[in-house]
């Protein structure tokens, strides 16, 4: 079976810079793309709203204040369900592809036992997307030319503020199910907060961002059941200046699960999370680089 990436790099993804950058942050929305290639929906056994399960639907649009209050956001316009970025390069699954993967692919993650490696086999509920095989030179063309040049925007811009401002941090933005996939599980927190468990970001970041979101009316929970995935756990490292927190949004709060249509709440969610935004900003940051150079 082949099919096409069906998109340009130069169109895959955007960053969106604000006119003067008050401050070292970068927001990022790696799942909210919901533009769907025509050979990948016709690779797919699933309908088009089926594979939208996946998709952190309109989270990006959630940060928009990001730019226009000082810092840039970059969001990606192809679907999770199509490339996962925020897994590592080569997450892949052999009993999707038609031939041998390379050596170096990491085959045995977790992630890729549950169907969700770099290509996802599966959906929302464990639903397969593909009538049939890959081939091994359509994953590898999606990861050449989408997640590897995805990454060296977010890794370099990250690296482009830490030179300007002496650090750099990184909220990566998601949202979830508004429960598990498991018969009775309860209700989620309207928020989960993820910092690798207090490694990826200064405890500082994590503490601001509970007590802003609590004092807006948010439950807030930390770490569970998303401590942050490869992007936080990749980038996040306080040591060299890099620090990176993962937020989780209850898609109950701004949208129907259901019909993935906006409801009343999305417009004040939104204010609430330019609230966020601006609190995140104004962070102490000089004092986190003084406390990295006195740890060196």
């Amino acid at each position: 079976m082949t099919s096409t990436t069906g998109f340009d790099a130069s169109h895959a993804f955007e960053i969106i810079e604000p006119r003067h950058q008050r401050a070292p942050v970068l927001f990022n929305s790696p799942h909210s793309g919901s533009v769907y290639p025509p050979g990948f929906l016709a690779a797919s056994r699933l309908d088009p709203l089926t594979l939208r399960r996946s998709e952190d639907a309109y989270v990006d649009e959630l940060f928009l204040s990001a730019p226009a209050r000082g810092a840039p956001l970059i969001r990606a316009h192809f679907p999770r369900a199509f490339l996962d970025v925020n897994r590592e390069p080569y997450e892949l699954d052999p009993r999707m592809f038609d031939g041998r993967l390379p050596a170096f692919a990491n085959t045995r993650s977790l992630r890729v036992a549950g169907g969700l490696g770099t290509i996802a086999r599966v959906v929302g509920e464990n639903h397969d997307i593909y009538r049939g095989r890959l081939s091994v030179a359509e994953g590898l063309a999606r990861i050449d030319g989408l997640y590897k040049p995805y990454h060296h925007l977010l890794g370099g811009t990250l690296k482009s503020i830490r030179d300007r401002f002496g650090l750099a941090l990184l909220v990566d933005c998601h949202s979830m199910p508004s429960a598990g996939n498991t018969r009775g599980d309860r209700l989620r927190a309207d928020i989960v907060l993820g910092d690798r468990y207090g490694t990826s970001c200064a405890p500082e970041i994590m503490d601001c961002a509970e007590q802003t979101l609590a004092d807006l009316g948010y439950t807030v929970a930390r770490n569970r059941p998303y401590a942050g995935g490869y992007i936080t756990e990749n980038y996040g490292n306080p040591v060299i200046g890099l620090h990176a927190l993962q937020i989780e949004i209850n898609r109950g709060l701004y949208m129907d699960e259901a019909r993935f249509v906006k409801r009343a709440g999305f417009d004040q969610l939104a204010r609430n999370l330019s609230v966020l935004v601006e609190r995140i900003m104004a962070l102490p940051f000089e004092a986190f680089i003084i406390r990295r150079t006195a740890a060196e």
